[in-house]
């Protein structure tokens, strides 16, 4: 029996997580969850799983349920999704977070030796140096979510590390990947949430139409795997297929496949080294399938990638600087405060002004991340009042 802290329970990696765990209640238990908003269905998870603890939004809310559900203990915030990880009974912490919260509830259950199933990508974009440093120290193991690094690290089981000469990241292109620049200009929040491959939540969905979600891909890779920049390429894939490359030496191509279906690469970190059949598995058929077409990348078109691999060459704090001006403008955008393409320029100019620092703690790296947040929405209300 493995237990399980799962954060963002709610969301669409948690949801495929909770899926995973009922339909192996024999091999996992639900010890601690997180959620920040959707009461209703945190209600149903509790019912359902039984936890010992539940971190949620606000205090208010935690509260609210300690009155409902006594035996469960509850906390809120940061605070909350720390002591969710860091319970003494908890095996393995699933991080399905969205954003730079997922950052110290991370690292603070590496320092309490907890396994990782890292699924926030953004844990590794801002403090990657910090992160893997401290998995090193404390011996803690960092299983990756994500379908396309779930692949390369399938893809290198066996391998010897010296013989890999590239990963290639694949990429759907999002939303607009048939879009010139110029109809970019006016396009919609419901257009830019309408991903032809993948439901996944808003801010992820923004992320990969404007191509970011790809280029904090790349700067993840760089930290799980630990090659250089000039190593990882991205290719366009329309059909979500094959999942991500791994080059040899040799020049032989080493290929994840399979349906579009985030358990896959969910459960697999859960049972990993193992592998378990896919309750109710989604049709997938090779032959039906018949073609895989890749294209390059225009970085003309997606200069947020280009930016990206950019900004992780620079590395230090210039990446924590990079995710949180995107966050900002991704929000801003969904609030309808400002235009598609803005989300561009004011990533771009925020990278721009910005001043590079060394790494040095976690401190440092949350402060960077709010004052360039803070910078953003600045920017932000001057153009609103042009």
């Amino acid at each position: 029996m493995k237990n399980i802290c799962l954060l963002g329970a709610t969301g669409s990696i948690g949801t495929n997580a909770l899926e995973i765990i009922k339909a192996y209640s024999n091999r996992f238990r639900l010890v601690s969850f997180s959620f920040n908003q959707n009461i209703t269905l945190g209600r149903q998870i509790i019912d359902q799983f039984a936890p010992l603890y539940v971190a949620v939004g606000t205090d208010k809310m935690a509260v609210m349920l300690q009155k409902e559900f006594p035996h469960v203990s509850f906390g809120y915030g940061i605070k909350g999704l720390i002591e969710a990880a860091t319970l003494s009974e908890v095996d393995l912490v699933l991080t399905g977070l969205t954003g730079s919260v997922g950052l110290e509830p991370t690292l603070a259950a590496i320092e309490a030796r907890k396994e990782i199933a890292l699924a926030n990508k953004e844990t590794l974009v801002m403090g990657g140096e910090l992160v893997m440093a401290a998995a090193a120290k404390q011996k803690v193991r960092i299983l990756p979510v994500d379908s396309e690094h779930s692949a390369i690290f399938q893809c290198l089981a066996g391998q010897r590390r010296e013989d890999v000469s590239e990963l290639l990241i694949t990429a759907s292109g999002g939303s607009f990947r048939d879009y010139t620049r110029e109809q970019l200009k006016g396009v919609t929040v419901e257009a830019a949430l309408n991903h032809p491959n993948w439901v996944m939540g808003p801010k992820i969905t923004i992320d990969s139409a404007t191509m970011m979600n790809k280029g904090l891909e790349v700067i993840e890779a760089r930290w799980l795997f630990g090659l250089n920049y000039d190593k990882i390429k991205v290719v366009l894939h329309r059909q979500s297929i094959i999942h991500s490359m791994v080059i040899m030496s040799d020049g032989a191509y080493l290929a994840q496949l399979g349906a579009s279906d985030m358990r896959e690469p969910i459960q697999y970190a859960l049972t990993y080294p193992e592998r378990l059949p896919i309750k109710e598995p989604k049709k997938f058929d090779l032959a039906a399938i018949g073609t895989l077409q890749f294209e390059e990348l225009d970085v003309v078109r997606f200069p947020l990638l280009k930016l990206a691999f950019e900004v992780g060459e620079i590395g230090g704090t210039m990446p924590t600087a990079l995710n949180g001006a995107n966050e900002i403008a991704v929000a801003a955008f969904l609030e309808g405060r400002i235009s598609y393409l803005e989300i561009e320029y004011y990533v771009q100019q925020a990278v721009a002004d910005y001043q590079v620092q060394a790494v040095e703690s976690l401190e440092q790296l949350l402060a960077e991340d709010q004052r360039v947040r803070q910078y953003v929405n600045e920017k932000i209300k001057e153009g609103a009042r042009r």
